[in-house]
């Protein structure tokens, strides 16, 4: 499988144009279309300035935001086609999929989870527990 390394500035330079008010209006055309599994709804992308923008807008939406970097020199840079697999508390897989961009976020019920990321053959493992109104954001690094 391909592995995508995208840019950290062309997401940093979304983000504080966000957080600015420079950017755009917001473009439902911007945004992935969210996606079924089970029951559990999420959004993965964040591929271009337009779409990471679009994503970083939606993010308090989702109890859970996950997001992929890679060191590298001479600036870290985003993933894509990371390996994503989440289990609930008893070990049932609650969702299992590969991130389309650099974010993957999603609508998970309260409760404990280990998130699981494989990269290039290397795994991350984080447990963490979702709660309302309380939600997660986790940064995989390789």
């Amino acid at each position: 499988m391909k592995h995508v390394k995208l840019s950290l500035m062309t997401t940093l330079t979304a983000a504080s144009m966000f957080a600015t008010g420079s950017a755009r209006s917001m473009n439902a055309a911007d945004l992935p279309h969210e996606k079924v599994q089970g029951p559990v709804i999420y959004l993965t992308g964040g591929i271009g300035q337009d779409e990471a923008t679009a994503m970083k807008h939606e993010e308090s939406r989702y109890p859970l935001a996950l997001e992929f970097v890679e060191h590298a020199k001479p600036k870290d840079q985003y993933l894509a086609n990371v390996d994503v697999t989440i289990k609930d508390r008893t070990g049932k897989t609650a969702l299992k999929t590969i991130s389309e961009g650099p974010f993957l976020f999603a609508k998970l019920l309260s409760g404990r989870y280990t998130v699981i990321a494989m990269e290039n053959g290397k795994a991350r493992t984080r447990h963490l527990s979702i709660a309302a109104h309380k939600p997660e954001h986790v940064v995989f690094a390789w």
